[in-house]
């Protein structure tokens, strides 16, 4: 799991083409300080393995699904690409959660330049629309960032100096491809609600309060009743068979 807030910037060294799969070599430094084999790296926005790795670098394997999904397929050498390692527990999320696996590909469309930032919009493909919203969290190429204007077949984000100068978007220009990643938690909530979202009816909850009656809570229809629950401080509990004291 990412977070979307690119660590340096690395440059592809060689790429090897090994059927419908690829190997990618990329020269790095602050992403293989603690690497291993089976570290996982994003690269643009792509979780990768890593299948080698020195002082100077890595190397990762690059599965057909990828390349075809992802823009990891036009890659040469000299390519600069974003490079992030996993998010460490109990450090900050300083963006969204990314899983660095990439929901397709985008264009870019238009760049303009503000006094103190800059405007670009991206195409979007009709099948992910419904995940893009105003004021939403989107990946692009690995980037953590904040959607300004969503319409049915594009969107648009503001990207600030510091975006501009730690990673690849400030070389982005139109008719490049970028990898995007949209928000994890649509697309659950969607698979939920499309197999079976709704509450089944039955009990959900008992309590035993202070005034040593029984309660009961029942799902009807997806709202829970508490007639029943008597005034009092709760001093244990089961829920769904569970003791939670």
């Amino acid at each position: 799991m990412f977070t979307g807030i690119v660590e340096e910037l690395g440059e592809v060294v060689a790429v090897e083409r090994l059927g419908d799969s690829a190997r990618l070599r990329l020269r790095a430094a602050t992403v293989v300080e603690d690497a291993a084999h089976g570290s996982s790296i994003a690269v643009n926005g792509v979780c990768l393995t890593v299948v080698e790795w020195d002082d100077a670098g890595f190397t990762a394997d690059v599965m057909a699904e990828t390349l075809d999904r992802s823009n990891l397929a036009g890659l040469a050498p000299g390519d600069v690409v974003n490079l992030e390692r996993p998010m460490a527990l109990g450090g900050r999320l300083g963006g969204h959660l990314v899983q660095g696996h990439v929901d397709g590909t985008a264009e870019v469309l238009t760049r303009e330049p503000g006094e103190r930032w800059e405007s670009v919009t991206f195409t979007l493909p009709s099948r992910l629309a419904r995940y893009v919203v105003e004021k939403g969290s989107i990946t692009v190429d690995g980037v953590s960032l904040t959607v300004v204007e969503a319409g049915p077949d594009r969107f648009a984000v503001g990207l600030i100096p510091t975006t501009l100068d730690l990673t690849t978007l400030g070389r982005r220009r139109p008719g490049d491809l970028v990898n995007l990643e949209v928000d994890l938690l649509a697309k659950h909530v969607e698979r939920l609600l499309a197999h079976g979202g709704q509450v089944a009816a039955g009990q959900v909850a008992t309590g035993q309060f202070t005034t040593g009656e029984p309660s009961t809570g029942q799902v009807t229809t997806g709202q829970v009743t508490t007639e029943r629950v008597p005034t009092g401080q709760v001093d244990e509990a089961v829920l769904g068979g569970v003791d939670i004291r």
